[in-house]
């Protein structure tokens, strides 16, 4: 049976996985302010930090028509369900991971101290050391699974899309019930964990590796960054789409600023929808651009509460390569949802500043948006940094696919 427990971690964040989770595109090389504040955030919590992880095998798990049973506890995710039953999972691990409290609590000091920028950048390096726990649990449990040649499945948790959040309380008793100590994590009402900066999951486990490395969806390498792992099927990458050859390609669109060959994170059809239900847009007489989206989403908790949010996006003319000159993000006029997301509930002020304030790829090409990697976070609410650079990907990639086709008419 497998069990995992450390609390003495020496997390190493990898420079290009922080710099994408605070929003800056492939490649980029922090410099002057910038660098300053992601420095002092990785001393700090070299420092302060206590991260901990704990992982242990589940006795049982069933696959059952519309739900997934875990030591005789039913959880209701189709999508949690569909992969492990594609898989022919028949065994799973159970993952709690943390920053620890340290972190949580140097960041609203900071925000007290009237220090957004610090607190920005220690939230973003919590959240990036969070991923780097579940990676590194993950590759560990690769080699205890590849020893008994079985492989490990992607890892899922509640708050995922097809698992609600209420779920967490359920999950982390099993957990508990697992380890004789204490673990350092509590539920909410609201179903988010204290300390934030934590995460629990499920890890199916397969016997039938060759199916594994046949569907892609399935297996984890894909979505894996531990860069040393020998156990790894497939290269990093994250999937995305091409409209290739939905645009008529002429010598204007060739040499024009936005690649007709874009590779999209999302289908093409909610695209098209998106471009033609969500977003106006306008040219003004100088060249520039003024495009609005507007998002409609749910709470992750309180019933999923409806809310609304309008981005405003002023970029540069087309000869000037689209840049993103302008940029800003608020709840719509006379939309009250967001008032009922849960960290709203609890830090109002700090969270209300980070949306206000969060302008990424500010000042690059619009076509930037398509090498720009980020995780996938697509909970209807605001309350992560990587939920919200989740949306302005969208938001960017919507107005990138609705000029490309603009462009090829030639407006």
């Amino acid at each position: 049976m497998i069990e995992i427990s450390n609390t003495s971690l020496d997390v190493a964040v990898e420079a290009s996985e922080y710099v994408r989770l605070l929003g800056y595109p492939r490649g980029w090389v922090l410099e002057g302010r910038a660098l300053d504040l992601a420095e002092w955030a990785r001393d700090w919590y070299k420092q302060h930090g206590r991260p901990w992880v704990y992982a242990c095998e589940a006795d049982t798990l069933g696959i059952g028509n519309d739900t997934v049973v875990i030591d005789g506890v039913p959880f209701k995710s189709p999508r949690l369900r569909s992969t492990l039953h594609d898989a022919g999972a028949t065994r799973a691990t159970l993952v709690a991971v943390s920053a620890g409290p340290e972190l949580e609590d140097q960041g609203q000091a900071c925000w007290r101290e009237g220090k957004p920028d610090e607190y920005f950048f220690l939230e973003v390096f919590g959240s990036a050391v969070v991923e780097q726990l579940v990676t590194s649990t993950g590759a560990r449990l690769c080699a205890l699974a590849d020893a008994e040649g079985a492989a490990v499945l992607p890892h899922y948790s509640p708050g995922y899309p097809d698992w609600p959040i209420d779920d967490q309380s359920n999950l982390l008793e099993l957990i508990r019930g697992h380890r004789r100590d204490a673990i350092p994590v509590e539920v909410l009402e609201s179903g988010m964990l204290r300390p934030k900066k934590s995460l629990l999951a499920v890890f199916g486990i397969t016997t039938l590796v060759d199916r594994v490395r046949r569907l892609t969806e399935l297996s984890p390498c894909e979505q894996c960054s531990f860069a040393p792992c020998q156990y790894r099927r497939a290269p990093y990458r994250r999937a995305r789409r091409s409209f290739s050859g939905e645009l008529p390609v002429n010598s204007e669109t060739e040499a024009g600023p936005l690649s007709v060959d874009a590779n999209y994170s999302v289908s093409l059809k909610a695209l098209r929808r998106w471009s033609e239900e969500r977003l106006s847009i306008a040219k003004e007489e100088d060249g520039s651009i003024d495009a609005l989206f507007r998002y409609e989403g749910t709470t992750c908790t309180n019933m999923g509460r409806p809310l609304q949010f309008h981005y405003h996006v002023k970029l540069g003319s087309r000869a000037d390569g689209y840049p993103l000159l302008e940029q800003s993000c608020a709840p719509a006029p006379g939309d009250d949802g967001y008032m009922s997301m849960c960290r709203y509930i609890s830090e109002r002020e700090p969270l209300m500043a980070s949306i206000a304030t969060e302008r990424p790829l500010r000042g690059q090409p619009l076509d930037d948006v398509i090498r720009w990697s980020r995780r996938s976070s697509p909970a209807g609410c605001y309350c992560e940094a990587e939920s919200r650079q989740h949306k302005w990907g969208l938001v960017l990639e919507t107005i990138h696919y609705a000029l490309a086709r603009k462009d090829a008419e030639q407006w």
